[in-house]
């Protein structure tokens, strides 16, 4: 079955139409904010059977469903067929990307496993279990990494915006250097500091995975993760899809 495969975040959405995924997944992007009724139409002219959707923006998910009707959707939630059990209080405050993730990074190197995505927010997914039966068992959620340059630049008079980029050393040679260091070596010491404290909580040593738009970028200084996996939301809703519309 060919497939729309949406991926509906709060700054960026991805759109990928495929009948398997490969390691050459491919996806498109929009601005959330411009998702809108006549760009959803546009969806209408490729070559797709299904859609399956995954959203953390309640009412652009509400415009996919409206828009794409009569199409067969499946919108990925708690209560999805996955194929990993659930731990958690409350299954329904899950992220359907934080699903996706579990279930593309289990069906990847199995568990334990963590997941971490670093979009507008970084989320830290913890996977336990085995290669054959896997559990989503909780997470970590911060900051993104934009989210604190951009709060520095907008909350200071004399801060300027920078792009993020590997710092030529840790001590600046200027004020775009400085705010660098801080940034990257910074945010290497939290994601590291986390990842130290979910594993102090497991019995077993997890492999660590990360994707998302600074995965690259962070993860050369973090030797605790073992691979960058582009794409890995869509793969994971690839799966679902298939499961959920055979």
């Amino acid at each position: 079955m060919r497939l729309l495969l949406i991926d509906n975040s709060n700054t960026r959405t991805k759109f990928a139409v495929v009948d398997a995924v490969d390691a050459a997944l491919e996806a498109h992007h929009i601005a959330t904010t411009d998702i809108c009724p006549s760009f959803i139409k546009t969806l209408d002219d490729l070559d797709f059977e299904a859609v399956v959707l995954s959203s953390v923006v309640p009412e652009k998910a509400a415009l996919f469903r409206e828009v794409l009707s009569p199409a067969p959707l499946h919108e990925i939630s708690c209560r999805s067929d996955l194929p990993i059990d659930i731990a958690y209080p409350e299954p329904g405050q899950i992220g359907a990307d934080r699903l996706a993730n579990a279930v593309a990074a289990h069906a990847r190197v199995g568990a334990p496993a963590i997941v971490v995505d670093f979009g507008t927010a970084v989320t830290f997914d913890v996977l336990g279990g085995t290669r054959t039966e896997g559990s989503y068992l909780g997470g970590v959620i911060a900051p993104g990494l934009p989210s604190m340059t951009d709060y520095l630049h907008q909350s200071t008079a004399l801060l300027p915006e920078i792009d993020l980029q590997e710092p030529s050393s840790a001590i600046g040679k200027s004020t775009t250097e400085a705010m660098r260091s801080g940034a990257v070596h910074g945010y290497r010491g939290m994601v590291r500091g986390v990842l130290q404290a979910i594993r102090n909580e497991l019995d077993e040593t997890p492999t660590v995975i990360a994707t998302g738009g600074d995965a690259s970028l962070i993860a050369s200084g973090l030797p605790e993760i073992m691979e960058v996996v582009q794409n890995l939301t869509l793969r994971g809703i690839y799966l679902i899809g298939k499961r959920n519309l055979a």
